[in-house]
């Protein structure tokens, strides 16, 4: 039985991390403006003009703060 659960925590582990990498996210360069793809282990640096200024794209979700 352990066996079994070490395959299936070492799989799941495994799925998770590929699933870390295919994520990218979008950001903005500061020179250019145009939109870059970056995932976690790609260089920061825009692909048109290799600036290295890149600001997040703001997410269209919709985000209340409460005021005091």
């Amino acid at each position: 039985m352990e066996t079994t659960e070490q395959t299936t925590t070492a799989a799941s582990a495994q799925t998770s991390t590929a699933n870390v990498s295919k994520i990218s996210i979008k950001y903005i360069c500061g020179d250019c403006r145009m939109e870059n793809d970056i995932k976690p282990r790609d260089p920061i640096r825009c692909r048109e003009c290799g600036c290295r200024i890149l600001y997040k794209k703001r997410t269209k979700r919709m985000i209340v703060f409460d005021a005091r």
